[in-house]
């Protein structure tokens, strides 16, 4: 396996684990919070879907989907075109409310342009320095690892939060 099937696979995972958290739920289901601090499915995809797709974009040089395709006037969110989610407070995240199908169509935008992207990383590629805000500097691998694990946890919070709203 080389780095981009790897990778490749490993961003197919995220992509399985938020239909496997979002489909079938209505729009009231997805913004259930179950306690007044927790984020909700809605919030918890909207966020880890404009953290790869920010990321992503950052890494590349290239226009995030989210303004470059219109993602940010179809949900109608009151945030910044820049918000991603992340130091949002507990007011702001309860705000996040889109039905299943807008939720799974920006995700399943951003995994194809992240297919895309990483579809012919090499070795070398990642260890090219993408952020330079950070000591030690951010390197494409370390950008990618950490946009995956933070994914993941998301991806699964949702999916728990998922199974506390189908039970009750």
């Amino acid at each position: 396996m080389n780095s981009a099937a790897l990778l490749t696979d490993s961003f197919g995972r995220i992509r399985e684990a938020v239909h496997e958290a979002v489909e079938g739920l209505t729009e009231d289901q997805l913004a259930v919070r179950i306690d007044p601090d927790a984020n909700s499915v809605a919030w918890l995809v909207w966020h880890l879907t404009r953290i790869q797709d920010d990321h992503l974009a950052g890494a590349y040089g290239t226009e995030q989907l989210w303004t470059g395709d219109g993602w940010r006037d179809r949900f109608g969110l009151p945030f910044p075109a820049e918000a991603t989610g992340y130091g949002q407070s507990r007011a702001q995240a309860g705000k996040v409310r889109a039905p299943a199908e807008l939720l799974l169509g920006y995700h399943d935008a951003v995994h194809a342009r992240t297919e895309e992207l990483i579809g012919t990383v090499t070795n070398a590629d990642l260890d090219r320095v993408v952020d330079t805000a950070w000591d030690p500097p951010v390197t494409l691998g370390v950008r990618l690892v950490s946009v995956i694990a933070d994914a993941l946890q998301h991806a699964g919070q949702a999916g728990y939060v998922r199974g506390v709203v189908e039970r009750g």
